[in-house]
Order: structure tokens, then sequence, then C-alpha cells
């Protein structure tokens, strides 16, 4: 049997079309969904080449137990990075700004409006120490949803102000034009990357070089607010952990 991924042009998206996770792709249909079933909703966002990407989706997303508590208390959305750098590069300025170093898998979870409240990278099927295992953050996820739901809107929302107001309704039109480009944006931009190239080892900036420079944002500037990494989420999806 297979999701809604099935047809999609994206190799990577395919990929996953037969996953037990009921994935669907980046759309209004997704988050009217979640807006209906008043549930939170999972973007996971990778890449055909990435190698953790594979390995969480054969740990987590083909297990029937994971997908089921997945299906059951969220939609869940596959983005292609590739096929859509816009949507990747806001989550992953969200997820650094919660203070997690960014990198992929992207594992976002998100307001039926889209914008999101809590975000980190690669989570194992079963707890590490200092890292809680993916279904442990599921739980956690659920439990502040149905008991501390505002202080997740809150989150999201001092992260979307802390953002810029990048969690636009543009992102969620998957056939809506490019944002026009403020003037002189781009030559900022380029001199910005002019700057941190290094001529030697190539690349941007010094060593270490991933997850990728900052100058990816706009002027180069790193994205900032008053959200803490060590939010209720993260520390009640750890204690399992200690």
């Amino acid at each position: 049997m297979t999701n809604r991924l099935a047809g999609q042009a994206s190799a990577y998206l395919r990929q996953h079309a037969e996953n037990p996770v009921d994935w669907q792709p980046y759309g209004d249909d997704a988050f009217a969904e979640a807006a209906r079933r008043d549930v939170p909703v999972f973007i996971s966002i990778g890449y055909a080449a990435c190698h953790w990407c594979h390995v969480m989706a054969h740990e987590s997303f083909e297990d029937a137990l994971t997908a089921r508590e997945l299906n059951d208390r969220f939609v869940s959305v596959k983005v292609d990075r590739e096929e859509r750098p816009d949507v990747d590069s806001v989550y992953m300025a969200a997820c650094q700004t919660l203070g997690e170093q960014g990198g992929w898998p992207l594992s976002v979870f998100a307001l039926p409006d889209g914008r999101a409240f809590y975000a980190g990278t690669y989570f194992p099927p079963r707890p590490l120490p200092g890292r809680p295992s993916f279904r442990q953050v599921l739980d956690a996820v659920w439990e502040a949803w149905t008991e501390r739901r505002d202080g997740l809107e809150g989150q999201a929302a001092a992260l979307a102000e802390g953002l810029g107001g990048v969690f636009s309704s543009q992102l969620l039109d998957l056939d809506g034009g490019a944002a026009p480009v403020e003037p002189g944006l781009l030559s900022e931009a380029v001199s910005a990357l002019v700057r941190l190239e290094d001529p030697e080892h190539g690349g941007l900036g010094r060593a270490p070089k991933f997850p990728p420079s900052p100058a990816g944002s706009p002027g180069g500037r790193s994205p900032r607010c008053a959200v803490r990494r060590s939010s209720t989420l993260w520390e009640a999806a750890s204690r399992a952990t200690r």
C-alpha cells in the first residue's frame, strides 16, 4: 500500500511512498488536514544522497509502531530539500535558532499554520546518553500539544518573530511565484560571500564548514530570537535518557 508520495516528481519523495507513515507532500492540503484534525505537523526534510536520512527512514519511518503513532497524532510531511530549498532554508533557520547545529535529516514540529515550535535533526530509535529516541520526542510533543498548547504557540510566535516573519503563507503556495527580491539584496549577499570565501581551502569561512555558513541568510546575518534550546520539550524527552 502506498501513501500520498506516490507519483511525486521527486525521486527522493517516491522512495518513501511505501513507508507505513502516511506521508504527504508539502502544501496547503497537508496543513489544512492538520487544522481540521487539530493535530501538530511533523515535517521531515532530507535528500537522496543523505546517509542519515536513509538511516532514520529505515529505523523509524519503516517501523510499524512509530508509523502508527505518527499517523494517529500528527500530519506527516516529507520534503526534498533539493526540490524545495526555500522550505528547507526557513526550517533550517528555525532549527539553528533553537540552538541545534542543523543538518539532515531535519525534523521539525509545527503548528497547523506552518510555524515551527520545535526542531532537531537525526533522532535514534532508542535513547542515547543525552539524546532521546524519536518516539520519546513524539510522546513529548504530543503531551505538550494536549496539555500545554499555549506554551507551544508562544514558542512558535517567538520563533517566527525572531526570524523576521519568514513563516509566511507564500511558503505554503506550491504554485506561487518567487517572492520579490529587495533592491540591493543580491549585491549585498554576493559581497558577503566574497568576503567569506576561503581561497586556499575552498568553501566559505574557516573549518568546520558543515553545517553551511550563515552566509546563506540574507546579507550573511544569522537569525536570532529569544528562544532557548533547553525547552520543556527537550527536557521532557530527555528525562528517560538520564
